[in-house]
């Protein structure tokens, strides 16, 4: 009986260091394309400020460790009013928790310029950046400066080297998970699909990916397409979320929520409608099935 007692308190010894490693699961909110004016082709913002504010007084309730917009803030590159209106909802979130605004197109042009990420940078900070949470590092990248960089070729160079020494600190670091946002689709079903409006162009798509195989990451979170859609390459998962704003394609305005664990992030998106009241992190008592679009 002491030999087994000796044996039963070596074998807990042992296993300490593994539940300590083990980090409490938290969630985080991804909304994508508020895009003030785009309901009425600029002439207000009247509906693209309801579903905003709807979503942050959701936010509010909800209580997420973080909350990621994925660009295209306003329709209108440059409109005052639009990106006033954008601020002011977006103050209302509650300063506890963290926000992290990403530009999209509308925000730096369709064919962006150093003067337009400039004045991007002016307006609403930094428009590439690493954030982090409890062993999670989470990458902002201008997406627009990677699809269109024929004006932007510097910026384009400057992010892509900041880009690889941020992943190689990361990976070295022992981030528990490194997760990429951004507001363009890698892709939307196919790593290999032909070039087109919502995704990011083969030629710099293919080597990105790869990158971002070879550093570790896993998940990749945009917006842009105005509907839902998920695929996969290889070890990556390429989420694309659905707008808060206006949806396109018979989808529906809502939030997409992540539920980040030790060795997965489980996510859903939520239509503006059907909001939870609250968010069970308890693991569920089977494995999930891949997350709802």
């Amino acid at each position: 009986m002491k030999k087994l007692t000796t044996l039963l308190f070596v074998v807990l010894c042992a296993l300490a260091p593994l539940r300590a490693l083990a980090a409490e699961p938290f969630f985080f909110v991804q909304l994508s394309d508020p895009q003030m004016g785009m309901f009425s082709d600029n002439r207000d913002f009247a509906q693209d400020a309801a579903n905003f504010e709807f979503a942050v007084t959701a936010i509010n309730r909800l209580r997420p460790a973080f909350v990621v917009i994925t660009g295209d803030l306003v329709n209108k590159s440059g409109d005052v009013a639009q990106i006033a209106e954008y601020l002011r909802i977006t103050k209302k979130i509650d300063t506890a928790i963290p926000v992290y605004s990403i530009p999209g197109n509308h925000d730096v042009g369709n064919v962006p310029s150093s003067m337009g990420v400039a004045n991007y940078v002016k307006i609403f900070g930094p428009d590439h950046y690493v954030f982090k949470h409890q062993g999670f590092v989470g990458v902002a990248l201008n997406s627009t400066v990677i699809h269109t960089p024929q004006y932007a070729t510097e910026e384009l160079a400057a992010q892509e080297s900041w880009l690889r020494a941020e992943l190689a600190k990361a990976k070295s670091g022992g981030a528990r998970h490194i997760v990429v946002f951004q507001h363009h689709p890698w892709f939307l079903a196919s790593a290999t699909e032909p070039d087109q409006y919502f995704n990011i162009p083969l030629v710099r798509r293919t080597s990105y990916l790869a990158l971002f195989r070879e550093s570790g990451v896993r998940y990749l979170f945009s917006g842009h397409y105005h509907r839902n859609a998920e695929g996969h390459d290889g070890v990556l998962v390429n989420i694309i979320t659905g707008p808060v704003g206006k949806p396109l394609g018979g989808a529906k305005s809502g939030l997409r929520v992540a539920i980040v664990r030790d060795d997965v992030i489980e996510h859903r998106y939520y239509e503006l409608g059907d909001l939870p009241v609250k968010i069970e992190l308890a693991p569920p008592a089977s494995k999930p099935a891949a997350g709802k679009n």
